[in-house]
């Protein structure tokens, strides 16, 4: 049978894989349990008084119009749901409070609130009172720890004085291990569906790609071109935390294109720039064969330089597993570089001397450090060895390293160390736990802040036909992004790596 080619085997085998993968993700959706989650949004926020948009005065009767302060009053109905796929109860919410929840309504002030629930859900009245935790104050209403099964809601009418409707309406709050998210609604009190409106798009979409190019290749009999291999010889320089995925992309390119070698010499973001910048204005025309990896995006004066954004890494703060705390928030992160804590019993750890274990000045990672969670610079060196204090006059205890395997090393050696590292590379360390922010745990996915864009530098923009190019194309876009993803990184040609890149 002439059809039966192995293209064509590969073909409906990839059609069928991709049905299967579509009933997959209806499965998955449906059967998997997922974060927790609390859906919220404004069903109704309208004028009562003189305050419309149009700036036109409201006609009204009986109390509406007795009553005083009426004339710049608005209604407001917030409706919360369970919109995820398990229960929520009162120890899920993320909060030290007896509240769960706050509403804060910017340029109002809460007057009233009146709470309404569904039919045949009576009971949870109980949960709503002064007691448990509802109040209001000022522009503020303070929501109980109200717990919801799958798909249960309950809805507060608020009345508000002293701002327009447009006034915008913000919910502050988490869950421990979930999200507290706003969501769109289609009519009034539909049951969010378990199987959301874009992914069933987007599957339908995967099956029909699929199945067309399945259809194309059998008919046409034609073979999908190879990569663009070039041969020669390329260095790679820069960030050692992305080191990992480098060594791995330069071997499968070597596999797949003979003729082509890579060397990959990672030393730090900020010395690979420099290595960058000194062979490109060495070589005076072209662009040199050398691609520097760096943690954040080039400085303002390296114009001269062409930035290529290839994957969102994730970091992680670690400590030594003796320290005792497990969480932190951002001031108490800013607190321990500034030398304001130096003990972690301050924080209700154990007994140890504050030791931060640091990256040199080199390093891409302790630049995303400082821009996502410092938001300053860190301090000078104190300790040459990361045991004995050189310095006895300064407020910090700090050391700076070579690499992210010796912060690793180091925190995991010495009780009371702290450290950052790239995520992946921070999981199987021994005596090294990571830390949570504000409740949230490090991924690339949650709120977690510590993460940035890996780039790929060139100087000027390298020839279409060279190794430089045709590297960077199979990282990016070509069979690298699944090596990418191995090492715990998002490429940034996905559909949810375009998202986060292009933000």
């Amino acid at each position: 049978m002439e059809w039966l080619s192995t293209e064509n085997v590969i073909a409906v085998g990839t059609a069928v894989l991709g049905v299967l993968a579509s009933a997959g993700v209806l499965w998955y959706e449906r059967r998997v349990p997922r974060r927790k989650r609390i859906g919220y949004r404004v069903q109704l926020d309208t004028p009562i008084g003189n305050n419309s948009p149009a700036g036109q005065a409201n006609v009204r009767l009986g109390l509406f119009n007795e009553t005083r302060g009426m004339a710049d009053a608005t209604l407001v109905l917030l409706r919360f749901e369970n919109d995820g796929s398990q229960a929520i109860g009162r120890e899920d919410y993320d909060s030290a409070e007896l509240h769960g929840l706050i509403a804060e309504f910017e340029g109002r002030t809460v007057r009233g609130i009146a709470v309404t629930l569904p039919p045949r859900t009576e009971h949870m009245m109980g949960h709503f009172s002064a007691a448990t935790g509802l109040r209001h104050d000022g522009n503020r209403l303070y929501i109980p720890r109200v717990p919801l099964n799958k798909g249960k809601h309950f809805k507060l009418l608020i009345l508000l004085g002293g701002g327009a409707t447009d006034s915008p309406v913000r919910i502050i709050g988490d869950l421990v291990d979930g999200d507290v998210v706003e969501t769109r609604s289609t009519t009034l009190d539909d049951t969010p569906p378990l199987f959301s409106r874009p992914a069933r798009v987007l599957t339908v979409l995967l099956t029909a790609c699929v199945i067309t190019l399945s259809t194309l290749v059998m008919v046409r009999g034609e073979t999908p071109p190879p990569i663009g291999c070039e041969k020669g010889s390329l260095k790679v320089v820069g960030s050692t935390a992305f080191k990992p995925v480098a060594e791995e992309l330069a071997a499968k390119y070597e596999q797949d294109c003979p003729g082509s070698q890579i060397t990959v010499d990672a030393r730090g973001s900020a010395a690979g720039i420099r290595e960058l910048k000194e062979a490109g204005e060495s070589q005076k025309t072209g662009s040199p064969a050398l691609v520097t990896l760096s943690d954040g995006p080039k400085s303002a004066e390296d114009e001269q330089l062409t930035e290529n954004r290839v994957a969102v890494s994730a970091f992680a703060l670690v400590v030594n597993g003796k320290v005792g705390v497990k969480n932190l928030s951002l001031r108490d992160v800013r607190r321990l570089y500034t030398g304001e804590i130096r003990t972690w019993s301050q924080l209700g750890g154990a007994d140890l001397p504050v030791i931060l274990a640091s990256r040199n000045s080199n390093s891409g990672t302790r630049g995303v450090f400082q821009r996502r969670v410092l938001q300053g610079f860190e301090p000078a060196e104190s300790s040459a060895d990361c045991h004995e204090k050189s310095d006895t006059r300064a407020k910090v205890f700090r050391c700076e390293l070579d690499s992210t395997d010796q912060v690793l090393a180091t925190v995991a050696d010495i009780p009371g160390a702290i450290g950052y590292s790239e995520l992946r590379a921070g999981t199987p360390t021994k005596g090294v736990r990571h830390l949570t922010l504000d409740g949230h745990r490090p991924a690339i996915d949650s709120a977690y802040p510590f993460r940035e864009i890996e780039y790929a530098h060139t100087y000027g923009r390298p020839p279409a036909d060279s190794l430089a190019s045709s590297f960077l194309n199979y990282a990016m876009r070509g069979s690298g992004q699944d090596v990418v993803r191995t090492h715990g990184h998002l490429p940034c040609y996905t559909p949810e790596g375009l998202r986060i890149c292009g933000s």
